[in-house]
């Protein structure tokens, strides 16, 4: 591996931050939020910790090595160097959304905000991530904790990882069109869309359709098996959200494991308004119209998580 030269200190703009761009300044914001009935103070003191916390982390990392700062949004397009560390500073949410961009690159994730971020993916703090990226730059070795991502591929060559989870479906509240192809079987659907999660994504919002199930399942009394599997570090659990049955689209398709070697084909049959995003971030999409072939499954990448020595 490269010697590290540089870090790359990755945010996202904040909720206040949002709002300051829509209304154009924070009185008129203020004025928004306060008029609802909401605490704009609360606004307030994310944005100052955050702020905080990122000027802490360019202090000590200036001690050790260079650094620039990167808003979240220019990720996508932001071409990133061998010799670079990358290290978050924000929500749980913004590790997954870094980690499909930066190539197996150390991702040190800090927490700049332990009394409102539960911080399951943010092991740092602002006063101790120096000593990670130290260690990174001396070349030693340090606690890696991988994790593996999700892979959609179109056949124009396209790709688009994830970290928690993929949506294959319709950008609106419309049905999704689409002919799926798993395990020797073929059926043409008509649904709210495909869920795809990793081990990572599986709490996530595949739980939410599991919820849903047992919900069902409580309702009208039927001994439906609806406890969530569990996954192996290289399975994906795929869920069709909502299927309806007619007389063209069918429902015995519904869910399965992906595997190397054993994935899932998604014909797009949708004219227009069809798409793939990944970890809930809908502005960062691939276009899946009529005509588009999609192959999901288990990406030979994985997120390289920096871990407390």
């Amino acid at each position: 591996m490269p010697k590290i030269e540089y870090a790359i200190i990755v945010r996202a703009k904040t909720r206040l931050e949002q709002l300051k761009a829509r209304y154009n300044t924070a009185a008129q914001a203020r004025f928004v939020v306060e008029r609802a009935g909401g605490n704009f103070s609360d606004y307030e003191a994310e944005q100052a910790a955050l702020d905080l916390a990122v000027s802490q982390v360019q202090r000590e990392l200036g001690q050790v090595v260079k650094s620039k700062v990167v808003d979240r949004e220019f990720l996508p397009s932001f071409i990133f160097a061998d010799d670079q560390v990358v290290v978050v500073v924000g929500q749980d949410g913004l590790v997954a959304n870094a980690a499909k961009y930066v190539r197996g690159r150390p991702l040190v994730a800090v927490n700049p905000d332990p009394a409102r971020y539960d911080g399951v993916l943010l092991p740092f703090r602002p006063d101790t991530c120096r000593a990670a990226v130290q260690a990174l730059v001396r070349g030693a070795d340090v606690p890696i904790r991988t994790r593996p991502l999700a892979q959609a591929t179109l056949q124009d060559g396209q790709r688009l990882l994830a970290f928690n989870d993929l949506f294959i479906g319709a950008a609106s509240h419309v049905s999704a069109r689409y002919r799926l192809t798993f395990d020797a079987a073929t059926e043409e659907h008509s649904s709210s869309g495909i869920i795809v999660a990793t081990p990572a994504g599986s709490t996530g919002w595949l739980s939410s359709i599991f919820n849903m199930a047992a919900g069902l399942e409580d309702f009208v009394g039927s001994p439906f098996a609806t406890e969530q599997p569990a996954l192996q570090p290289d399975e994906l659990l795929f869920v069709v959200r909502e299927p309806f049955r007619s007389q063209r689209t069918q429902c015995g398709l519904v869910a399965g494991r992906l595997r190397a070697g054993q994935p899932l084909h998604v014909e797009s049959l949708m004219p227009a308004g069809g798409v793939i995003f990944s970890d809930g971030v809908e502005a960062d999409f691939l276009r899946f119209n009529a005509g588009s072939v999609a192959t999901i499954g288990p990406s030979d990448e994985v997120a390289r998580l920096v871990q407390p020595g």
